[in-house]
């Protein structure tokens, strides 16, 4: 049975060649001659691949089943389109469900994301979560309003943020036309969009959105050629009138602790001259920083860019691994009184970059406990006001914002939600340079499809209309501003007789917690005596 079609086709093979001569085959009766050429033709090259099959030693599948065998490797080719399509549920988390990409497709498009009959959703479910609304809803406010001023007395060109931002995609991981089509949805939303490690293309300078400068390890942008940080470099494109921000990456969600490598092939003369690197060798982001090892350096560094960019705010990303390095950053802050701007937590579920499965699946803390973190350090050490801290990863909702805001955050970013606006259909192809829409490729004529004028108005009005349903959610609950959602409005079902809120169910520590001299023993005291300005490295002795 293994070699029953390899047999078939071979057997009709030798029958036609057998009775060519004769002007049909005994087949004849049921085929035109055309198609009966064609016919013999096809089951020709079957018979050869067949034998093809048996032959090769590469894969046993098609050693054992011969010409039968590729049909496992078409249908796994076509696995992701027929699940997508065909086969998956509406709530299918792969790694956005159908139903969040139906909803930023129809806010991106003005259509009414409104659903008839109740909710999908089984409200009797373990992590199920709402938000408590008020019998006194208040008067729905505007969102333009929802901004918020980052730059604290350190800073002398403070930035008015709005509270939803484009998160850090580079050109060269994205196409021409869709950091075109972003920015100019930026501009005329008037929210910012993160350039990315990859530097400021021409692309991001040509509808003068804002832009948020994000440096990388690699210091594209601003590097000699060594690779090292170039402070004449920086200062040029720092004094750009698009450039409202620097963001010093020290990780990111997708890949934290890992550098990335561009090969020579992949790298246009334009890549090259935006980066500042050679076309002549693979270009690699290093996994560390050059210009800093440890927490004291890293707020030099903070220093000398605020200096640089002439008093524009400065501050850093990273995805929260070891609990006592970012509180040695935060003693050195202390330390030194050198205070950053603004700290973006980027959780490990963030993805717009290609990363090592392992990476993905297994390093980094998630966001909200990321953010929470974050946010209780800094309270601890009576910081928090001086910092604004952002959040980033898997956020395209209003709800979703709401969530991170009771968390701490002051803002968000998202990096594949705008994908989606931008018209991304999660084929995940993203590292193949053969992406359907356009989106992340250097492909021309593949890029060519995405149309900027359309899917820059698709990216503002997606960026309008989340906001809005964040305006009409907080409104329910009787609050003004997204700055007024607390731990107490978020709430999470823990079995199906039990709710807790975000109060009860998260630690809060209380201002100035950290810096009192006291015995109490929990995570946030233990870490913080494991911390220390000098080093990244927790004290010796600290775990024995």
């Amino acid at each position: 049975m293994r070699y029953l079609v390899w047999f078939i086709v071979i057997l009709y093979t030798l029958i036609s060649l057998i009775t060519w001569p004769y002007g049909r085959d005994i087949l004849g009766l049921f085929f035109s001659s055309s198609s009966q050429h064609i016919l013999t033709l096809i089951c020709a090259l079957l018979s050869l691949l067949g034998l093809y099959d048996v032959l090769q030693k590469k894969h046993t599948l098609m050693r054992t089943y011969p010409v039968i065998g590729h049909f496992r490797y078409i249908f796994e080719m076509l696995r992701p389109e027929l699940r997508q399509y065909l086969f998956e549920g509406e709530e299918d988390y792969l790694p956005f469900s159908r139903a969040q990409r139906s909803l930023i497709y129809q806010r991106s498009k003005n259509l009414s994301s409104e659903k008839p009959f109740g909710t999908l959703l089984d409200v009797y479910a373990t992590n199920y979560e709402f938000i408590s609304h008020s019998i006194r809803p208040v008067p729905q406010a505007d969102p333009d309003t929802f901004r918020v001023v980052i730059g604290n007395e350190q800073c002398q060109q403070p930035y008015s943020s709005s509270i939803f931002n484009i998160s850090a995609m580079s050109f060269g991981s994205l196409s021409a036309n869709a950091i075109r089509a972003l920015n100019k949805g930026a501009k005329k939303g008037n929210f910012s969009h993160d350039t990315g490690e990859g530097s400021i293309s021409p692309y991001h300078l040509e509808y003068e959105g804002d832009l948020v400068w994000e440096l990388g390890s690699a210091y594209f942008g601003c590097r000699n050629s060594f690779g090292q940080f170039d402070p004449e470099k920086f200062a040029r494109q720092a004094a750009l009138p698009s450039v409202k921000m620097i963001e010093i990456k020290i990780s990111q969600g997708a890949k934290p602790g890992h550098g990335g490598i561009l090969p020579r092939q992949k790298i246009t003369p334009q890549i090259a001259a935006v980066r500042g690197i050679p076309m002549t060798e693979d270009c690699i982001s290093p996994a560390g920083h050059s210009t800093f090892s440890n927490p004291l350096e890293l707020m030099a560094f903070i220093q000398r860019l605020r200096e640089l960019s002439n008093g524009k705010p400065v501050g850093f990303k990273l995805c929260i691994g070891q609990p006592w390095e970012f509180m040695g950053i935060v003693k050195a802050m202390l330390q030194t009184g050198v205070v950053p701007d603004f700290i973006v937590v980027d959780g490990a579920e963030g993805g717009t970059g290609a990363a090592p499965l392992e990476f993905t699946n297994h390093i980094g803390a998630p966001l909200r406990e990321g953010l929470l973190f974050v946010h209780n350090t800094l309270v601890g050490v009576n910081l928090r006001d001086k910092i604004k801290v952002g959040a980033a990863g898997k956020i395209v909702s209003a709800f979703d914002i709401a969530r991170v805001f009771a968390l701490g955050a002051d803002w968000v970013n998202a990096g594949r939600g705008f994908m989606f606006a931008l018209g991304c259909i999660q084929s995940l192809s993203c590292n193949t340079n053969k992406c359907p829409t356009g989106v992340a490729t250097q492909s021309e004529s593949r890029q060519k499809a995405l149309v900027v004028t359309d899917k820059g108005e698709r990216v503002y009005r997606y960026h309008r209309n989340t906001l809005h349903a964040l305006a009409e959610m907080i409104a329910a609950a009787g609050l003004r501003h997204p700055c007024d959602i607390k731990a107490h409005h978020l709430v999470r079902r823990y079995s199906a007789t039990e709710i807790k809120n975000y109060e009860q169910i998260h630690f809060f520590l209380k201002p100035g917690d950290l810096l009192k001299d006291t015995t109490d023993s929990n995570f946030y005291h233990d870490m913080w005596k494991k911390s220390q300005a000098e080093s990244f490295e927790c004290l010796t002795g600290c775990f024995e």
